[in-house]
């Protein structure tokens, strides 16, 4: 890859960790179901100028608004919202990928490798001590069982995106934006008022406007554009990798940024799921064995 070209995988990645200190910042101002809702509703303003090309078939699209964006999000905000830290979010959240390996086995009949369930086995184990550590110190986890079924719903979205077969990643994302947000509005004012959604819009500070704008144009919208020109540049198998800095952006930017610890055992539970999914991600020549005769 060119020099140009990995300074802006990894912008991106940093720009998908920080993110989830933004969340935190935006839910000091705005309950999470409308904090969703104002992100999409932005990052689907640009539907004006592409509406007439629809990126994939229009049930397709639907099933990545309902699983990622109505569901997926939500869920994610909502167990922010409850006390689940932006650093342990960003981490917990990538068993996505794992869940992913397991429903793509069960609906497209996708058989997983030796790699990836040796993946899976490590992630799962850390994501084990996060929920055994959370139990012990808070006697509830309920903020961090809503990421984990946020990152199931992200697993559903993913089949969904790849049944879509879209060329276009940054034309889908606006799409799914621009029908979620509406549905998103309605269930923010069925769920947590009319009233508090007023008061929230009415008291928006800089801060609030911040969150919303950095989490619709810097995450979504810039961030899915810079991420569909390296997919169409390069091989997936040199993009992907680079995933694996989201969590390390996202808890060492909760640490410096908010003040969140990081205890010896979420330092073990994250090198198990870093390590899960550099097995699942990376591509690992040296584990083959050499087809060269002696």
């Amino acid at each position: 890859m060119r020099p140009l070209h990995i300074f802006l995988a990894i912008c991106v990645m940093a720009a998908w960790g920080i993110n989830f200190v933004i969340i935190k910042v935006g839910l000091d101002s705005f309950p999470p179901i409308l904090l969703s809702a104002l992100r999409f509703a932005l990052a689907g303003l640009p539907i004006v100028f592409i509406w007439k090309t629809p990126p994939a078939p229009l049930k397709w699209i639907v099933a990545i608004a309902l699983s990622l964006a109505i569901f997926k999000f939500n869920l994610l905000f909502i167990g922010m919202n409850l006390g689940a830290g932006a650093g342990l979010s960003s981490l917990v959240l990538q068993t996505q990928a794992f869940f992913t390996v397991i429903f793509a086995f069960f609906l497209l009949d996708e058989k997983p490798g030796i790699r990836q369930l040796l993946g899976m086995g490590f992630a799962f184990g850390g994501l084990g001590l996060i929920v055994s550590e959370r139990m012990q110190e808070y006697g509830a986890i309920g903020g961090l069982l809503f990421v984990i079924t946020a990152a199931v719903c992200w697993a559903l979205a993913n089949l969904a995106m790849k049944q879509a077969a879209s060329k276009n990643p940054l034309h889908l994302m606006i799409w799914v934006s621009a029908i979620s947000a509406p549905f998103l509005f309605a269930i923010s004012y069925w769920l947590e008022g009319g009233d508090v959604m007023v008061q929230a819009l009415s008291n928006i500070n800089a801060m609030g406007a911040f969150s919303v704008f950095y989490l619709a144009f810097v995450a979504t919208l810039a961030g899915f554009g810079v991420w569909a020109f390296l997919l169409r540049t390069y091989p997936a198998a040199y993009v992907a990798p680079f995933s694996l800095l989201v969590p390390i952006f996202g808890m060492s930017s909760a640490a410096l940024l908010l003040g969140e610890e990081i205890s010896t055992l979420t330092i073990l539970a994250a090198m198990l799921i870093l390590t899960g999914l550099a097995l699942n991600t990376l591509k690992l020549d040296f584990l083959k064995r050499s087809k060269t005769p002696c």
